[in-house]
């Protein structure tokens, strides 16, 4: 797939089917993450891997999202480790390159794929559920599966409404 199409034609996707997602596919998810520029080239990235069902459906009871990450056969949280951070600002982005990086491969891979953010308040817990250091913090968590379903199309606001100026 051409990335330009790629990007125009991702979708979030939120219901999955019950089949199962690769080791191979999650870790081409994973490098393309691990692929996005870092300030300093300092990758702050680190990943947890979720498919275990157990662990799932606890993950799931900390979200209002529960029922996209319990139907998700694999979820990754992804944090961004404090101690080779340099610039909050900086490496906070370099994370959203990450995860557009990982939703963008699992699209190619014809996997469906959501950024789940609302789960953050939960970020304690969630490093406590996955056994992390306190070190990493909570980004995120991509819920990732067979989409169960064709993703819907979203409006995009037209380029005259966001160039603000152009000299």
């Amino acid at each position: 797939m051409d990335v330009l199409e790629a990007i125009h034609t991702r979708r979030s996707v939120r219901q999955f089917t019950a089949e199962p997602v690769s080791r191979e596919e999650v870790k081409e998810i994973l490098r393309a993450g691990a692929s996005a520029p870092s300030g300093l080239n300092n990758q702050p990235w680190r990943f947890a891997v979720v498919r275990g069902d157990e662990v799932r459906r606890a993950l799931a009871g900390l979200t209002k999202y529960r029922h996209i990450v319990e139907g998700a056969p694999v979820c990754i949280a992804v944090f961004c480790d404090r101690d080779v951070m340099y610039n909050d600002t900086k490496d906070h982005q370099a994370i959203g390159a990450c995860l557009q990086n990982m939703l963008l491969a699992a699209h190619g891979l014809g996997l469906g794929a959501v950024w789940l953010g609302e789960i953050l308040k939960s970020a304690d817990a969630v490093r406590e559920l996955l056994g992390v250091p306190v070190a990493l913090e909570l980004m995120a968590v991509v819920a990732v599966g067979r989409p169960a379903g064709r993703a819907g199309r979203t409006d995009r606001k037209g380029l005259a409404d966001l160039v603000v100026k152009e000299l």
